[in-house]
């Protein structure tokens, strides 16, 4: 049975009055965004909620599907809900690092004629970034989002330019198509909190997306949070509740990913390389509290680390040639997981 805390949120320590307020407030916003975003995009509720977890949790996310299924649309939809800014980089073969974190020109002032060198931004100063098929480019350029990603600033020339939080970055990759394109390495991956597989609609809601697209134009979306609100419930995330034992389930659930552990049981051994390293469990903690926090509660159970574990370590296991051959993926190796690793007792 799942462990969940059993303490009163209004008596908790972490938790103020005013966070639970706004706890309430992320609920209920989260509602009204899919309903809004329903208007525009059809299904896809699954990646709308992961990616506005990664986002509530400071994360990054790869969304890996298919050209034509609304990626682009979610995403730059997800940013009018939210009044952010949305910035769109194609990557290809011959995009330079400069392209994305901008450059240094020589200006002439006028008047005095006294020349400088002057900074202009690139296109990674926004705050939801959607890198579009991130592994188009050579490592060299895709590693110019890194320090972005991890430190929320660039550095140009010795100086250091701040990025405007709340700063989130959503790299799409296609599954099919792998000629001229550079997988992303293990550490760059790493430093994705999610990843997101976007898959076909059904029959239904292929259905309604060819009427919907063909006869009228999308409506307006209404904003729904601001950038001060989404900043705060930042903060109100780390504060949600999580006991000893859940914490100690999702540190199990990671260490049991290692091959040649003694936590390891035979089908890791047989089917991983590599396991997920200890940022594995830190995303798995924070994305269970967002998850929490959606549904309108102030504790997380093992049931919410269940359901972040999948897009948590998909992504950071590295299967062996028995696993290819025998046909099983990472998100085959997690499933078994919840079968293996127990639960705390309650």
């Amino acid at each position: 049975m799942a462990l969940e805390t059993r303490q009163n949120p209004l008596k908790s320590a972490t938790l103020e009055q005013s966070d639970l307020k706004a706890a309430e407030l992320l609920a209920d916003a989260y509602r009204q965004m899919v309903e809004q975003l329903g208007r525009v995009i059809v299904g896809q509720q699954d990646v709308l909620r992961q990616v506005l977890i990664a986002l509530f949790c400071q994360g990054h996310c790869i969304l890996e599907g298919v050209p034509g299924l609304a990626k682009t649309l979610m995403i730059s939809s997800i940013s009018q809900l939210l009044s952010l800014s949305f910035r769109r980089i194609q990557f290809t073969p011959d995009l330079m690092p400069s392209d994305i974190t901008g450059t240094e020109i020589l200006d002439e002032e006028e008047g005095t004629g006294r020349r400088r060198m002057r900074f202009v931004k690139g296109p990674v100063f926004g705050n939801v970034i959607l890198a579009d098929e991130i592994n188009r480019t050579p490592p060299k350029t895709q590693s110019a989002l890194l320090q972005a990603m991890q430190e929320y600033k660039v550095t140009i020339a010795g100086e250091d330019f701040p990025l405007e939080k709340p700063f989130l970055v959503l790299g799409t990759q296609n599954p099919i198509e792998q000629e001229g394109t550079y997988p992303l390495p293990e550490a760059q991956l790493d430093r994705f909190m999610f990843k997101i597989l976007v898959d076909y609609p059904s029959f239904d809601e292929e259905l309604a997306i060819a009427e919907a697209t063909t006869s009228t134009d999308p409506p307006a979306l209404r904003p729904i949070l601001d950038r001060a609100a989404i900043l705060n419930l930042q903060k109100i995330v780390r504060k949600v509740l999580v006991g000893r034992s859940v914490s100690a389930y999702a540190v199990s659930l990671v260490r049991a990913t290692r091959p040649g552990t003694e936590e390891a049981p035979d089908f890791v051994n047989k089917y991983l390389t590599w396991g997920a390293g200890t940022r594995a469990c830190q995303a798995l903690l924070l994305g269970a509290k967002a998850q929490a926090l959606l549904d309108g509660r102030v504790h997380v159970s093992t049931e919410d680390i269940r359901s972040v574990a999948r897009p948590v370590m998909r992504h950071r296991l590295v299967t062996s040639f028995a696993a290819e051959s025998d046909g099983v993926t990472a998100d085959h190796i997690v499933e078994k997981l919840f079968e293996t690793v127990r639960e705390p007792l309650e």
